[in-house]
């Protein structure tokens, strides 16, 4: 049997994976259950058989993640299986499917547009999400905001790229493992005229470990096959210095890059970690409507991409240690493009 298109882990840690097949066939495996064959014409995957008793809807997304992940210019796709409404019903309020355009006796038909497929975080969260906290709220200083959840340690997304034939993961920075690239990535010419943070192992070693102490800001290492390439600050803007510079929502998150080995910086792997990082801050909490930038305002290159993916340029604000350009991405227009 060739590799599987998509495969995902289930809540109950069981894996649900597709292959493909000639002439537009394919089939899903779940673990515990026997296959399910599929055929599919491009705008309607059609299950065959009948879905057996206490079947994980879930698994479906195996489904949807062959079709959308190799189908970019695919807007929803339409599934229909032999199953009861109670399951399509539940397939939707678990947020797989969004339409329930048919059901009888004996099938239903349900539709999944491309942006509920990529805003399901089970294929993507490899540690439980920020979402689950309950609004509790707190001061600091004189900013009130949510109560933020504990960092999770390890990974806490992972993503295939089929175009680059590569996987990207984000995971929390771990000093003890990570100190040294970060240091020479830091010490890099290019990197400390922008960051200011050029310093020695031990300067380095005390920012991380500041960093991780501040429930305000997610660092993390960013890696392409398992190899670390970049670091990246993602925080929640209510508590930092940009938030009274524009009408800040409590779950706005903002972030900052470091790109330290130097061949994934081709175009191709720019795009890759980019939507991917985006990806991973929408997901990790659905009440985040907004993502913000703020590079310096000669920082050229960076702000043209930027706004190349979207971001619209809000103004220009002068913060203590710099001029930088205020840019915001919102949701809805980055899961109604192509990821």
């Amino acid at each position: 049997m060739k590799a599987p298109l998509f495969t995902l882990s289930l809540s109950d840690g069981s894996t649900a994976s597709v292959h493909d097949a000639e002439e537009n066939q394919g089939s899903l495996h779940t673990e515990g259950f026997a296959a399910l064959n599929f055929r599919s014409d491009g705008e309607l995957i059609e299950i065959l058989g009948e879905v057996p008793p206490n079947y994980p809807a879930s698994a479906l997304l195996a489904v949807l993640g062959g079709h959308f992940c190799y189908r970019k210019k695919s807007a929803q796709v339409r599934v229909r299986l032999r199953a009861s409404r109670d399951f399509a019903v539940s397939a939707i309020r678990l947020g797989i499917f969004d339409t329930l355009l048919a059901a009888d006796a004996h099938q239903v038909e349900l539709q999944c547009r491309r942006s509920t497929f990529w805003q399901h975080p089970l294929p993507w969260l490899s540690a439980p999400a920020s979402a689950h906290t309950a609004p509790f709220y707190q001061f600091s200083g004189e900013k009130r905001h949510p109560q933020r959840p504990p960092l999770p340690q390890g990974e806490v997304y992972r993503r295939r790229l089929p175009g680059l034939n590569t996987e990207f993961s984000l995971r929390t920075i771990d000093p003890d493992r990570d100190l040294q690239a970060f240091n020479r990535w830091m010490n890099l010419e290019q990197v400390a005229f922008f960051w200011e943070q050029a310093g020695s192992l031990d300067e380095h070693a005390a920012y991380l470990q500041d960093m991780l102490a501040d429930p305000r800001v997610h660092p993390l290492i960013g890696c392409y096959d398992d190899e670390p390439f970049a670091y990246f600050e993602v925080y929640w803007c209510k508590e930092d210095r940009i938030a009274p510079y524009y009408d800040v929502q409590d779950h706005d998150r903002g972030w900052h890059v470091v790109v330290g080995e130097s061949k994934h910086q081709g175009i191709g792997k720019l795009k890759g970690w980019f939507n991917s990082l985006m990806h991973y801050m929408f997901l990790d909490d659905p009440r985040t409507q907004r993502i913000l930038g703020e590079p310096r305002i000669d920082h050229d290159r960076q702000i043209d991409f930027l706004k190349s993916q979207g971001f619209g340029h809000l103004k220009d604000i002068q913060l203590a240690h710099k001029k930088a350009a205020l840019l915001r991405l919102e949701r809805e227009f980055f899961f109604d493009r192509p990821l």
